[in-house]
């Protein structure tokens, strides 16, 4: 079992996080070392991974940042990662899906259906494969959370993004019925609900970089993605009761 990083308001969780090297995935490893979880970090790429995890390290002394390469869109090798995750630290609270990924065309008559075929990979089978490999471990964990990061669009899709909304508004849909397993589970042992899948929205995501390369751009609207590691941490200081199932909008509601 893990002692944690310290007491931080997450001491003794193991959280992992799927598509860790990007600006979000950075700021959120960051953020929940900071909070004292053991942090297990994944994505496909490894160079990036091994930044990230260093930097959360560096950032946090002592925190215990973990980096893997995993396949998500192999359901085996995703379980394979959870199975190695709890023998090592003997338990799982927390998968946190931030793989991303956009395709558009400027008119909805110019769609590429090819878009679809690699949105469908990024967005819905990963959801799909760390969902289903995370389940049982979050079910049993007195403090489960599966967070999904999505993007206002699945609610009100334009015609130029009508694969990237599709996805999502999927992806959302999947972790709603995770969601429901959750619920059911609990109601059927007469226990209390302990688990929660949670949906974050957002319009855009905004970092330092895109900031410097672009000083007079406004951003309106736009999540910083410290703002959103911040929202990601909050969902474990939540009830299950209050999250589980629900959409949780980081900007005005369309």
């Amino acid at each position: 079992m893990t002692n944690g990083n310290g007491n931080g308001v997450l001491n003794g969780a193991v959280i992992a996080v799927a598509g860790a090297a990007g600006p979000a995935g950075r700021a959120t490893l960051l953020r929940l070392a900071e909070a004292g979880a053991t942090v297990v970090a994944s994505d496909a790429d490894a160079t990036r991974l091994a930044e990230a995890v260093d930097a959360a390290r560096y950032a946090h002394g002592g925190a215990t940042v973990t980096g893997d390469t995993v396949d998500l869109l192999d359901l085996d090798a995703t379980r394979d990662w959870v199975a190695r995750t709890e023998k090592e630290f003997g338990r799982i609270d927390g998968l946190v899906h931030l793989v991303g990924g956009w395709r558009g065309s400027a008119t909805f008559a110019e769609t590429d259906l090819a878009d679809w075929d690699v949105l469908e990979k990024l967005l819905i089978r990963t959801v799909q494969h760390t969902s289903l490999a995370f389940e049982e471990g979050l079910r049993r964990s007195d403090r489960g959370r599966y967070v999904l990061v999505s993007a206002a669009g699945a609610s009100k899709p334009t015609a130029g993004n009508a694969a990237y909304a599709a996805s999502k508004a999927a992806a959302e849909a999947w972790t709603l019925a995770l969601g429901d397993a959750f619920r059911k589970t609990a109601k059927a042992d007469g226990s209390e609900l302990t688990s929660a899948a949670v949906i974050l929205v957002v319009k855009a995501l905004v970092h330092e970089a895109m900031r410097a390369e672009r000083p007079n751009a406004k951003f309106a609207g736009f999540t910083d993605v410290t703002e959103l590691a911040e929202a990601i941490a909050g969902m474990w200081e939540r009830p299950a009761e209050d999250v589980n199932g629900t959409r949780q909008w980081l900007i005005e509601k369309p």
